[in-house]
Parts: C-alpha cells; structure tokens; sequence
C-alpha cells in the first residue's frame, strides 16, 4: 500500500504525444486531451478555511490561518507555531465514529463528504467496486496514538482502546471513507510526506485508467499533539520564530524555516465517460501529467530529483515548458532547499518565465496534505483564472529570476498548472493540471 509511481506511459499517435495536445517540448498549446481523467468534485478542510469556496475566498484576500498552537502548550519546544484548525464541529459526523477516530480522520471524512456532494456522486448508488479510495498520510493518527499510549503507560493495557489497533495507522483515511461511502473499488495509502499528495491523486489516475469510474483521492494530515510536534521540531526544518507574519517566508533572504499545519483537500476522478453518462454538468479541470523522483544520497555530488520531476511530468502532459502558465511551489523556507527549487525554475522556464505562487504560506505545510490542497488550489486558478499570493514575502527580498506572486492576486490566461512538492527523506513529485476545454 506505500510506495513511488513512475509516470504513466503517455499513449497516442507519436511516441510521448497524445492525441490532442502539443508534442513534448513544442512550446505549442492544444486543448487538454479527452482521454486524461476529469477531476468533478473537491472537498478543503484548511486553517485558513473549512470548505472549498470558504477556503479559496480567504486564499485569494490573503488570510492567513497560521498562529500559536493552541491545542496544547507549545512553550517547551523550540517551534510555537502552526497552521491550526480551531473551527471545527465534531457534530458533523455521527456519533459513533468519533471514539474510533483522530482528528486527522475526522477532517478526511468531512472533507470526502464535501467533495462527493460537489461530484454529486452517490458511489452507494454504483455498481460494486466502480468507486475506490486512495489517500496520502505522512504518519496517520498521532492524536489519538499518543492518548492511548498515555493510558498504557499509566493506567495498564486494559485502559487501551481496541480501537487504537486501526485509528493511528496511515490507511485509516482510506478506510474509514471506503467504508462510510461504501467505495469497494482500488483503496490503498502511500506515505511520502508532503509529495504523497500528488503520489496519491497518480495512483488514483491509474485506476481510473485501468477502468475504475470514480476514485476519491488526495491527502487530509495533521499531527499536532506534543508526540507529533517532537517529532516535526527534530526534523530541523521547523522555524523558531513567534510572529507568524515573519515565520514562513519561502524564497527570502529572511527565511528560517517552514511552519506545519493541519488539513489538505480531497478530490474526485472520473472517467470523462463515466462522468459524462453521469450528466456531469462541471469539471475543475483533467490532470495531465505526472511524475516522481528520488533524491540521490547526500555527499553524491550527484543533482537534486526535483528538476527530472518537473521535466517527466511535461513529457507525460505532451507539453512544453512554454505552455506552463503558473507553478505552485513547494516552497520549504529552508535557504539551501528555496535556492534548488529557485534554481529549478530558472533553469527550465528561464529568469521570470512562470508566474510562481506559494499559498500555503497563509496554511503552512500540511504534510501528506499540503500538495493535494495546492493541486485544489491550482485547480480553481483554473476555474477563476487568477492566481492566488504569496504572502508575507517581499516582493523586494525575492530573487531576481523567480517571478514569486506576492501581496495580491494577480489575473492571467491559464491553461496549465505545474504543482511541485517534496517530501521529507529526498521524495520529489509533479504534477501538471489543464483547465477544462
């Protein structure tokens, strides 16, 4: 159930062309092939909004949800802040899930419910295993691990809840909607961190591909407890700052350092047939390419994955870097990692070539969840064209080839989005989405 994908093969009448769109590195733009899977209803559970239309309407007035933890005392790390979720009802779901539930899985039920209700899709109403669930986690339930922990140690092991044995592990998204949507299809879950999230909606991809109609698919994470928070401030990439209007600034001199969150997005993929015989009357949009990478050890000498993901991901779209129209960043705040990705984007836009835009600035960096919340993101740029800010940055501290959206949003002509994401121990994934023909 874990792993990398490689790209799916591009299929067409040339090799690494598909039928309708530009051959690879034309710089020459096509409507987005009829073939690549639709994307029809998305579901948002962020700090900076629950919902999708909540969540945009603050992404793009810049509200950022990022402030000190409240959900414990954080004075005794050295990381005090994070993009925390404090409006959310519980009351939402039914009672009997909640003992049997983190709060992670409790934000991945809202929102799959959300985003089957915009799919208007009832995958009860399907025929057995025509509708499957693949999510992204970077651990799964610490919460609710750590309280259970707490009570063995304290208390002794018949204190331990039997649910303890399923609600901390990392598939329990995947299960928990399967079960409650009654999805019989493709399920699984892959872990790599804040690349996961597009890991996850590529699986998805697959499915669809080999057959399945529908897939629920993305990543909802969250591990802020004491346990997960030691864990994130071991890593050394958290800031160590207290004004959460100076603490993630990604591509600036002034960089210290990313602030984590809570939440992510979900989304649901059809079969443009499929959706069609369904009566489907919207489409966010088709996702056309993409592609995973590793890093190589460290001491190699040898170049960072992130460059070879950003070009396979245009090869499997059949497009070239000229028709790339926006690139949301993954954006780490870590000066040595902001200048590889800087350097990345340079090297095959060109100086200021792309429109790049960070919005997880307002968030923080979800984990598992981050990347499909960016791919939502960039799905409603789409939509709307417009492209959201970066905030908190200065447009005069971000370096000379990089055109980094800041302050404000910016309106543009967009036909394909570039997500980028990485993922802690050397993941790399891309992905590329085209808007509706």
């Amino acid at each position: 159930m874990t792993g990398r994908l490689a790209p799916a093969p591009a299929t067409g009448t040339a090799p690494g062309t598909a039928p309708g769109t530009a051959a690879p590195g034309t710089g020459t733009w096509r409507p987005c092939g009829r073939h690549r899977p639709v994307v029809t209803g998305l579901g948002v559970v962020s700090p900076n909004g629950l919902g999708t239309e909540r969540y945009w309407a603050a992404t793009l007035r810049g509200d950022s949800g990022i402030g000190r933890i409240t959900r414990f005392d954080p004075s005794g790390y050295t990381s005090s802040l994070a993009g925390e979720i404090t409006d959310f009802d519980p009351a939402r779901l039914p009672n009997r899930l909640l003992p049997q539930t983190d709060l992670m899985t409790r934000f991945a039920l809202v929102a799959a419910e959300e985003a089957l209700n915009d799919a208007g899709a009832d995958p009860r109403a399907m025929p057995d295993f025509a509708a499957g669930v693949v999510t992204a986690a970077s651990a799964g339930g610490f919460d609710f691990g750590q309280r259970e922990l707490e009570a063995l140690w304290s208390r002794g092991g018949a204190h331990v809840s039997a649910y303890q044995s399923f609600a901390w592990f990392y598939p329990v998204n995947s299960g928990q909607i399967s079960i409650r949507h009654g999805m019989r299809g493709p399920g699984g879950a892959l872990v790599a961190e804040q690349a996961g999230g597009l890991d996850a909606v590529a699986k998805a991809r697959r499915h669809v591909r080999d057959g399945t109609p529908l897939m629920l698919t993305g990543g909802v994470d969250g591990s802020l407890c004491p346990w997960g928070w030691l864990c994130m401030t071991r890593s050394g990439g958290l800031t160590g700052r207290t004004d959460p209007h100076r603490a993630y600034l990604p591509f600036s001199p002034d960089a210290s350092g990313y602030v984590p969150g809570e939440g992510g997005a979900l989304l649901v993929l059809e079969d443009p047939r499929a959706a069609a015989e369904r009566g489907v009357r919207r489409i966010y949009g088709r996702i056309a390419g993409y592609a995973a990478t590793f890093d190589p050890r460290p001491g190699s000498g040898r170049k960072p994955g992130l460059g070879r993901a950003l070009r396979l991901a245009l090869d499997d779209a059949g497009i070239g870097p000229a028709d790339v129209d926006v690139v949301f960043a993954d954006a780490m705040g870590v000066p040595t990692l902001d200048a590889v990705e800087t350097q990345v984007l340079a090297a095959e836009f060109g100086p200021r070539g792309v429109p790049v835009t960070a919005p997880k600035t307002m968030t923080g960096r979800l984990l598992a969840g981050g990347a499909s919340l960016d791919l939502a993101a960039a799905l409603l740029s789409l939509r709307d064209q417009v492209v959201p800010p970066t905030v908190h940055v200065d447009s005069g501290d971000v370096p000379d080839t990089l055109d980094l959206v800041v302050g404000a949003p910016r309106s543009a002509r967009l036909r394909h989005a570039l997500v980028l994401a990485r993922g802690h121990g050397g993941f790399n994934s891309a992905m590329v989405v085209c808007g509706r023909d």
